[in-house]
């Protein structure tokens, strides 16, 4: 089960995945509105294991210290290259609209083909750098999370510290796009799409 709210003043996308069977869950990229997100948990009956990030930006990781709190026994992941992003607010971006975010750190840092079990589902990680050091996706039986690596019509931006378009366009071609042209693609920001609509129609990537 795949489902995803926008949440905070930047709708950055924050979805539950979870496995129906076990009722076992993963909360991924929860931004802000923690408490709106835990009610949400609960209306499904899900017990949240983990909360993945897809990278260590403010509005992907602003209510991650709140859902720890919340949800007690939750195991924090990010790739290593985004992990000091957590407790500084510089680099998480936030120091420049306010009081620097700066969290606990992670419990799992991911790294490139990673398998994450969830009740009977199986999250993959894949590694794709350039909107940040650190960015990776998700790839489950029922689709992608792509964070801010893909979007619809779009790619991730890569003007901000450690960006890299050449990185990510490599990891756009080389680990997205062989994906089945059916992969639905749930992004960061925006509406659902898919591998094939991106292949035939993203100006980026044509």
């Amino acid at each position: 089960m795949i489902d995803g709210r926008a949440m905070g003043a930047m709708g950055a996308n924050c979805y539950l995945y979870a496995c129906m069977e076990s009722k076992k869950a993963v909360i991924i990229d929860p931004g802000a509105d923690g408490k709106r997100i835990y009610r949400w948990v609960l209306e499904k009956g899900l017990k949240v294991e983990y909360i993945l990030l897809t990278h260590g930006h403010v509005d992907h990781i602003g209510a991650v210290d709140e859902l720890r709190a919340l949800l007690g026994d939750v195991l924090v992941g990010i790739h290593t290259g985004d992990a000091g992003m957590l407790t500084n607010g510089k680099k998480n971006l936030s120091s420049y609209f306010g009081p620097g975010l700066e969290l606990q750190s992670a419990d799992i840092l991911l790294t490139d083909g990673q398998e994450i079990k969830i009740g009977n589902e199986t999250l993959k990680v894949l590694f794709t750098p350039g909107h940040s050091p650190g960015c990776v996706c998700f790839l489950t039986n029922e689709g992608l999370f792509s964070g801010d690596t893909l979007f619809a019509g779009s790619i991730g931006r890569t003007d901000f510290p450690g960006g890299s378009l050449e990185q990510l366009l490599k990891g756009v071609k080389d680990k997205l796009l062989v994906l089945p042209e059916d992969t639905r693609v749930f992004p960061g920001h925006g509406e659902e799409t898919s591998i094939g609509e991106e292949k035939r129609d993203n100006p980026y990537l044509i």
